[in-house]
């Protein structure tokens, strides 16, 4: 069932994603009259951005009943790093709950991935695929995307944590201080997902040193990117010949950093009060 449910997410955000991007067809917008002969859809145009919202919002309505029926015994975790609340599929408004939870946590991850290529902002045209989701936030100052996943995810959890505590879920916090203190490393969680891009775009670079794909916008964003975060590196010789050592480098350093600062997270969240 945790497979499904994955799967079941990523055809929710590919819903999401269709939404925020059908405002860019241009078929979609109004067109000049002199123009409708030559740019008319070859159907009539039926499909609106809010079917969309309305298709996600029954996908996920409708796995919580198929979770509660087909799989009656099983218990959903909402992963967050630091805690895990579970939902018993027996108990329907748990896991109705949960089914729009996981589904945002998938969005949260991606859009947190999304800001990391953002801000080493890579060559166009491939960017525009990380501009169209973001919208206006691509735009930001790079302090203000920086500081975006903490206090976003930090605000998030800390209206969930009402809903999660009133439903007994989680444990009541002792005092507001606390709440907001499990916010906060929360927040700080959220950084860890930044490891996920970075180690695919430096292995994609690697990959591309050695293996020759063609011209290609694609290889160019990689290489481009990848190159913006290798080069506070550039001032340690890892180069040996022909062969640069800093892409291999790098992806240790990114999962080592990130395994620290969980454990770090972890422990600094299990001192927390209860």
């Amino acid at each position: 069932m945790t497979v499904v449910d994955l799967i079941l997410n990523l055809a929710g955000l590919l819903l999401w994603l269709n939404w925020r991007s059908l405002r860019f067809d241009p078929l979609a917008k109004r067109t000049p009259a002199t123009l409708m002969g030559t740019l008319r859809p070859a159907a009539p145009k039926k499909l609106r951005r809010w079917h969309l919202l309305v298709f996600l919002v029954a996908l996920l309505f409708l796995r919580a009943i198929i979770y509660r029926w087909i799989a009656p015994f099983w218990i959903g975790k909402l992963d967050l790093g630091v805690v895990a609340p579970t939902f018993r599929s027996d108990w329907f408004s748990g896991i109705l709950l949960f089914s729009f939870l996981s589904f945002g946590l998938t969005l949260g991850i991606f859009y947190i991935g999304l800001l990391f290529l953002s801000l080493l902002a890579g060559p166009e045209p491939i960017h525009s695929v990380v501009k169209i989701p973001l919208g206006r936030v691509d735009g930001w100052p790079r302090w203000a995307k920086i500081i975006l996943p903490l206090f976003g995810t930090a605000i998030l959890w800390w209206l969930a944590s009402w809903l999660l505590v009133w439903l007994k879920v989680l444990p009541p916090p002792v005092s507001v201080a606390q709440r907001l203190e499990q916010s906060l490393v929360i927040g700080l969680g959220s950084y860890l997902v930044w490891k996920i891009p970075a180690g695919a775009i430096l292995a994609l670079h690697l990959l591309n040193s050695y293996v020759y794909f063609g011209k290609n916008p694609f290889w160019k964003y990689i290489n481009t990117t990848a190159q913006n975060f290798l080069s506070p590196l550039k001032k340690i010789p890892l180069r040996a010949g022909k062969v640069d050592f800093a892409p291999v480098v790098a992806i240790g350093l990114v999962f080592l950093l990130a395994e620290f600062a969980g454990r770090f997270l972890n422990f600094l969240y299990a001192r927390l009060p209860f």
